[in-house]
């Protein structure tokens, strides 16, 4: 009995390849996903940020207050006027206004009144020179970005990039308040 051609099956080598060629497809697939992935993660970012100013700029104008927002490299905080101790202060217990961290590698840059901000590593301290006897000279705190109850604000541009890629967003608020997003080629 001889073995006929069509009654063979596949070598080992074969299935191999096949196996190979799989894995190199896939491995091209998932990259890609990840870059995308990544642009979902600034875009959603740059979302919550928008909201939250948003909702700040409700508050202080349904509740007569003032708020402010500082941005760190990576971080950023919303800030309230105290207008009996004429300073500004952390808001305490309050989840919406927290301190916020930005996902892994990815920066803010800050742009006021069409000006870049050099942003500090770290949320600057927000003490009263006078309570903690600190020097005349010493700088009393302020928020980069203002949000007054009378509905107006500081004209910004933030920009939420992933600089390894050179992956970024911009959202531009005015001074009436109104904040649109900017496409990369903005």
């Amino acid at each position: 009995m001889s073995t006929s051609p069509l009654n063979r099956g596949f070598t080992l080598i074969e299935i191999l390849v096949v196996v190979i060629i799989i894995a190199i497809i896939s491995g091209v697939a998932l990259m890609s996903m990840n870059l995308i992935g990544d642009d979902r993660e600034l875009d959603t970012e740059r979302k919550r940020l928008a909201t939250l100013i948003e909702l700040a700029q409700d508050e202080a104008v349904m509740q007569g207050r003032e708020f402010g927002l500082e941005l760190m490299e990576s971080t950023y905080r919303f800030v309230e006027f105290d207008p009996f101790e004429s300073r500004w202060r952390e808001i305490q217990d309050d989840e919406l206004f927290r301190m916020r961290q930005m996902p892994e590698g990815v920066e803010l840059e800050l742009y006021v009144e069409d000006k870049r901000i050099l942003l500090e590593r770290d949320a600057k301290s927000i003490e009263d020179p006078d309570e903690a006897g600190l020097s005349v000279n010493t700088e009393t705190y302020a928020p980069h970005v203002f949000v007054f109850s009378s509905g107006e604000s500081t004209s910004f541009e933030i920009r939420l990039k992933r600089p390894p890629s050179d992956q970024q967003l911009a959202m531009r608020g005015n001074v009436l308040g109104e904040i649109e997003f900017l496409d990369e080629e903005d």
